[in-house]
């Protein structure tokens, strides 16, 4: 009986140190992987084994959000000038940025970012974890493809040495 009373205690402890005064933060976005397509770990890449089919995470945009969202407000950074320009992006199309060889090719935005095993969509309306999808190309060739955090910046960023690329927010209807 004295082991099930010391277990009980030391469960209670164990569930109850998490608890602590701490601030409540938001949780980090899930991280779904970057880069270019066809490496390992990109949505619609190998699993890195041989012989193993190519897996695709779908994108599932609610209605809702469809009928909600028209744009996004990307931030592009001139490293060499020390400046910054805001972009306004419609949703599922593309922009050349002035003065550079870089185009931005926005996809979807998801307000509410959520990632399931097999498909990634918005949990709600509301902009508690907005993402876009995003295509950086520089002379044509595509040198980013993923999604960009407006609340996580630091997730899976765009790095170039010139340029920076962030997602500020998305534009409603």
């Amino acid at each position: 009986m004295k082991k099930v009373t010391l277990l009980v205690a030391v469960l209670m402890m164990v569930a109850l140190a998490g608890t602590g005064c701490k601030k409540k933060e938001p949780p980090p976005p899930p991280m779904p992987p970057q880069g270019a397509p066809g490496q390992p770990g990109m949505p619609g890449a190998p699993h890195g084994e041989p012989g193993v089919p190519a897996v695709e995470k779908k994108v599932v945009v609610p209605d809702a959000v469809k009928e909600t969202w028209k744009a996004v407000k990307v931030e592009v950074e001139f490293k060499e000038k020390k400046s910054k320009k805001t972009f306004t992006i419609p949703l599922n199309s593309e922009v050349k940025v002035p003065d550079t060889d870089l185009t931005l090719k926005v996809g979807n935005f998801l307000p509410h970012f959520s990632m399931a095993a097999d498909q990634i969509t918005s949990s709600s309306n509301n902009p508690e974890n907005p993402a876009a999808q995003l295509e950086v190309f520089q002379g044509g060739k595509e040198i980013f493809h993923g999604w960009l955090f407006s609340l996580h910046p630091a997730v899976h960023p765009f790095t170039h040495d010139k340029y920076g690329v962030t997602l500020l927010e998305g534009v409603k209807k």
